[in-house]
């Protein structure tokens, strides 16, 4: 079909194009990407299904504000380049939020298509037409201003802070980002498996980052190698943005916690992710427990419960369980991670609660003990509260089991800088149309003030906070246009 010539009538008639995708009984014994992307054909069909509304109320549901009826026009062309720089106006990151970003419940939900049909699928095209730049077209270096000689310290390379350096770098100011670990990425890099965001597509976005300037250093632990008021009293920076995320992992407080075979799914997906524990001995020095023939259990309901059992399966596990206390329509976790999983072979056993962790004379742990639940009225959350069931209790034999319930924040940004508010929950308290801080010049955003939440959510923060930092710098109100 012509996309100028076809009716809107002829678009809602359109089908949604599904995501092919590797064979279930394949891909869960590799780490290969799951989704394997569309076709121009599939891409150019589905960019066909938008009406191209007056009002696209699905910009105001993304938080970058992603000019998607701009872009998603020029893919129904077949400008798939043009839809790529598109994108890159308001997303330095579109590969990596086309693969993660829970769109069902941002731009997609908003769409206009999805109040009477299967809303158009906005996250698989921005993924496309970022992969075909990456593929098949030179990069294109956004402007960068002349240098204002203002200098801004990036405390964390997750999506905040590689969102808000991007900003940055692009006014003019020079630009330093600090990570702790060895390798660029945050959460991008140490949090999501392989097999859904491949580790190269990241390193290749950060690239881009470098190639306008971005300075990096890795290895440094900020409230240990140096402090913030190190940073803009010895350093010379004359705003900091803290985007460490929260990766302070939670645990149940139930007895047998300290039990071998116990862990976060914060170590678990790191050793796994970061440091390519899969292949150890021969790719990797780093070890990671041995699935292979194990009963693996991951507690929890989140996507990284999903990433952490998909990850067991991945490594051998023979029976991998998700355990969860309420039933899958409570459960937080994309929908489309869950369909994976089932597919995947995973399985589910739904409101149970775990009472106990059991272990034997050589504190290795051999299973849990665990109780029926049902569901009650409604809690703060606004899902039905699980009630336990008198009497149900019964034991599931494990060799391995992975806490995924949530994380808290770093407890060193607010040791080493008391000055900075933070809040009962341990988050940074900022004022949320700028980020700033309770200090001066300080700004935060992301899981770091929020709490565990989305990829797209911190990009959306640290490009406010770049907002007002350069507002704050320059002594000026940057136009609408210039962000």
């Amino acid at each position: 079909m012509d996309a100028k010539h076809i009716t809107n009538k002829e678009r809602m008639a359109i089908p949604r194009q599904p995501m092919p995708a590797q064979d279930p009984n394949v891909r869960n014994r590799n780490f290969k990407e799951v989704n394997l992307g569309y076709t121009p054909e599939l891409a150019m069909q589905e960019a066909l299904r938008c009406i191209q509304c007056k009002d696209p109320v699905c910009i105001q549901g993304c938080p970058v504000n992603i000019k998607i009826d701009e872009f998603i026009q020029l893919v129904a062309e077949g400008d798939f380049l043009g839809a790529a720089r598109k994108v890159k106006e308001d997303n330095v990151l579109p590969a990596v939020c086309g693969r993660v970003c829970p769109q069902e419940d941002q731009c997609e939900k908003a769409c206009i298509i999805g109040k009477k049909h299967q809303p158009v699928a906005i996250g698989n095209l921005e993924r496309f037409v970022a992969d075909w730049e990456r593929e098949h077209g030179e990069p294109e270096m956004p402007e960068v201003k002349p240098p204002t000689g203002r200098k801004v310290a990036v405390i964390g390379s997750g999506p905040a802070g590689l969102s808000c350096a991007n900003d940055l770098i692009r006014q003019g100011h020079e630009v330093v980002v600090f990570e702790a670990l060895h390798e660029l990425g945050g959460v991008l890099m140490y949090g999501v498996p392989e097999f859904r965001l491949p580790k190269e597509i990241v390193r290749q976005e950060i690239e881009g980052l470098k190639q306008m300037g971005v300075r990096f250093q890795t290895d440094v632990v900020v409230g240990r190698s140096v402090t913030i008021d190190e940073l803009i009293e010895d350093e010379g920076f004359n705003a900091v943005f803290i985007g460490v995320g929260a990766g302070l992992p939670w645990f149940m407080g139930i007895p047998g916690e300290n039990l071998v075979g116990v862990l976060a799914a914060n170590e678990f997906l790191t050793r796994v992710n970061l440091m390519k524990a899969y292949d150890f001995p021969e790719g990797s020095d780093t070890p990671v427990f041995d699935c292979r023939g194990k009963n693996v259990a991951v507690f929890g309901g989140g996507n990284t419960a999903m990433d952490a059992v998909r990850t067991a399966k991945r490594l051998g596990a023979e029976h991998a369980y998700i355990i969860y206390r309420r039933s899958e329509a409570e459960m937080p976790a994309r929908a489309e991670e869950i369909h994976h999983a089932k597919e995947e072979g995973i399985e589910f056993l739904l409101l149970m609660n775990p009472l106990e962790f059991l272990g034997d004379d050589k504190h290795w742990l051999t299973g849990v003990k665990c109780i029926k639940m049902e569901l009650g009225e409604p809690d703060d959350s606004g899902r039905r509260r699980p009630v336990p069931i008198e009497g149900s209790e019964f034991t599931l034999p494990l060799d391995m089991a992975i806490i995924s319930i949530g994380n808290g924040s770093n407890p060193l940004i607010k040791q080493t800088t008391p000055d900075i508010e933070v809040s009962r929950r341990e988050t940074i308290v900022v004022d949320v149309n700028t980020m700033a801080t309770s200090k001066e010049n300080v700004y935060a955003g992301g899981d770091i003030v929020t709490g565990g939440a989305t990829v797209i959510l911190a990009m959306g923060a640290g490009r406010t906070a770049a907002k007002a930092i350069n507002e704050k710098l320059m002594g000026t109100a940057a136009s609408h246009d210039e962000w």
